[in-house]
Order: C-alpha cells, then sequence, then structure tokens
C-alpha cells in the first residue's frame, strides 16, 4: 500500500472534490480541507472476519478454517481481502490459509462532502491493487468530474470511528 500512502499525501490540503462528490450531492462548494488522509494495515482479529469466513463457518458447522480447493478473493469494505488454499505438495502449506489483510483509511476533515470519503476509499484501494498510479489520481483530481473517478466504495466495513467538535 505504499503507492495508496502517496496518494494521500496528494490529496491532502484544500482541494476542489468535485470528482470525490455524489451526483446527489447538495454542498454549495466543492472545496474542502482534507486534513489527515492515510492508510494502515492492521491485524485481522476475529472481531473483523471477512466475508467468506463468515459464510464458510455458516456452512461449516461454525469452523472458519474448512476450506475447499478453490481460491477466493473478495473486496470488503476498505480492504482488498484475498484469502486462498496453497495448493502445493509440500506438507507444511498444503491446505494452509493466508488471512485477509485488514486495512484502515483514517480521514479526517472540518467537513466532507457526499460520497467524498467511500469514493476516496475506492480509489486508494484501486492505487493500492496496482490498477491506478499516484499519477491518476493527480489527474482524477484535476478533471473534476465524478465521472474520472473508479467505483465507490461500498458502505459495508466503513464506519465513522469519532465526531471531535471544536467549541470557541
Amino acid at each position: 500500500m505504499i503507492g495508496a500512502q502517496e496518494a494521500c499525501k496528494g490529496l491532502v490540503g484544500t482541494h476542489d472534490f468535485s470528482s470525490f462528490r455524489a451526483a446527489g450531492c447538495q454542498a454549495k462548494s466543492p472545496v474542502r480541507s482534507l486534513d489527515e488522509l492515510n492508510v494502515t494495515e492492521v491485524p485481522s482479529t476475529p472481531y473483523f472476519p471477512s466475508i467468506t469466513e463468515r459464510a464458510w463457518s455458516n456452512l461449516n458447522n461454525g469452523d472458519p478454517l474448512a476450506c475447499s480447493g478453490q481460491p477466493k478473493t473478495e473486496t470488503v469494505g476498505v480492504a482488498t481481502n484475498v484469502e486462498e488454499v496453497n495448493g502445493s505438495t509440500d506438507g507444511d502449506s498444503f491446505g494452509a490459509r493466508r488471512r485477509h489483510r485488514c486495512y484502515v483509511v483514517t480521514a479526517r476533515s472540518r467537513g466532507f462532502l457526499y460520497h467524498q470519503v467511500r469514493l476516496l476509499v475506492g480509489v486508494l484501494k484501486c492505487v493500492g491493487t496496482g490498477e491506478l498510479t499516484v499519477a491518476d489520481v493527480e489527474r482524477i483530481l484535476e478533471e473534476k468530474t465524478v465521472a474520472a473517478t473508479k467505483p465507490m466504495a461500498p458502505a459495508s466495513g466503513l464506519y465513522l470511528a469519532r465526531v471531535k467538535y471544536e467549541f470557541p
């Protein structure tokens, strides 16, 4: 996710975020100041199982480690998760399963546009997977049209962690 961190640096600051607002956004101005934007990989925990783990847990009588011979890929919220059954024949890795990777995207601003964070997360995910480059993100920001932005991240897996009000 090194590329995603570089993309974050280019998005922090005061910009016209027209490319990162939904068509139904009613804000008078698309100009916003993004004070912080970063992507951090966090350890996978049982409290945040992937969709595949939840589905397999239900299908395999609660055993999330039961697996089939088919690789599974999925996208969950702010992370691209890859889970697979290794098909090699050496005794140590046969049937071993890699855990999904979890990422936390932190965005801090005095105000956001409608769907701004979901669109930012979608673009950062594409940078992290190599579908977009940092230069593409800069181009998207300059185009000032949501049509230039990759699909937005789904709402599942995204949540508001904290609101902080500053009083004079």
